[in-house]
């Protein structure tokens, strides 16, 4: 179980914190929350949980009205253009130990959120204080970047102030700005069999399972040589994993279809997922696209089976001779 509110707002007093209590009904969006506090003067925050491909995870704490550019962000920390997209409710729950709504930097206050990684809007050193919610969404209390940097401080976690609009180039002579923010480990999660459920009879594949939590930097021992990478997992010994090969699909796809969709409808990428509900519709949607693929998996098997025929016949019995 993760840290209550009330531990929360202890650990603030206790560590003679200056902030402003506002008790309102559950709100699940920056507007909902608008309409209970945003007369009092203080600064409406949004707050992001990220993932990259190797599971690691960040929360990204801007002000609402901050233009945060996810494939931008990805490069500068040396992920490439589509290294990071939002986290799966399951980290919520399993890392955060928070309800949707409720990713703030004050879920690192839990011991199971110590490795994911804070990037803060510095756009909040402006302001006399922003607004969060302690763990729970009922509540929002008002703090100025200061004594938030002093409950970090206080478990450990050193800011980091970042300008999330800015578009630096990055190539070659133009390294990565922010690849220092990277955390150096990967999660032990269950998110791994939820996203891409395996069935029983499915093939066995030699490489390290996700849900294992190698350092990044350790190279995981397997029989080819070179990292494991998403090919390595596809593929296998028995064929093609149809499973993962359409959860790849799906995690290529959606992230598009968020982008495209908030732009023409004209709402925030992390609203739009939450009223959609991408996440049960990628698990509903993976079932027929595995069929699909199963079923050009069998043509291509067949054909292959039928050229591989032909071939025998034609290097094997075409020189033998023919009965009278």
């Amino acid at each position: 179980m993760g840290r209550t509110k009330e531990e929360l707002l202890a650990r603030l007093e206790e560590l003679k914190i200056d902030f402003k209590r506002h008790d309102h009904p559950v709100v699940l969006t920056v507007e909902e929350q608008a309409k209970h506090v945003g007369n009092f003067g203080g600064a409406l925050t949004k707050n992001l949980l990220l993932k990259d491909k190797k599971h690691r995870l960040y929360i990204v704490s801007a002000l609402a009205d901050t233009k945060v550019d996810m494939k931008i962000l990805s490069q500068r920390l040396g992920l490439g253009k589509g290294g990071v997209r939002m986290a799966p409710e399951e980290n919520l729950r399993q890392v955060l130990q928070v309800p949707l709504g409720c990713v703030t930097p004050f879920a690192l206050f839990n011991e199971s959120a110590s490795a994911v990684s804070l990037l803060l809007d510095q756009g909040f050193k402006s302001k006399q204080s922003c607004y969060f919610h302690p763990l729970t969404n009922d509540v929002t209390i008002a703090l100025s970047s200061s004594n938030l940097d002093k409950f970090l401080l206080s478990i450990g976690k050193q800011p980091a102030y970042v300008d999330l609009e800015a578009s630096p180039v990055v190539g070659k002579d133009n390294p990565p700005d922010l690849a220092d923010l990277v955390p150096s480990g990967a999660f032990c999660s269950s998110e791994e069999s939820v996203e891409n459920p395996t069935p029983k009879d499915a093939p066995q594949v030699n490489v390290p399972k996700e849900k294992t939590c190698l350092p990044v930097k350790a190279k995981p021992k397997v029989q080819n040589k070179g990292a494991e990478s998403s090919e390595s997992k596809v593929l296998t010994n028995n064929g093609p994993n149809v499973e993962i090969f359409a959860s790849d699909v799906l995690e290529v796809i959606f992230p598009l279809f968020l982008s495209e969709a908030s732009k023409k409808l004209n709402i925030k990428q992390e609203e739009l997922t939450q009223i959609l509900k991408l996440d049960d519709f990628k698990r509903r949607a993976a079932p027929d696209l595995e069929s699909v693929t199963n079923m050009f998996k069998n043509m291509a098997y067949t054909a292959g089976f039928h050229a591989g025929f032909d071939t025998m016949l034609k290097s094997g019995l075409g020189g033998m001779p023919s009965r009278k």
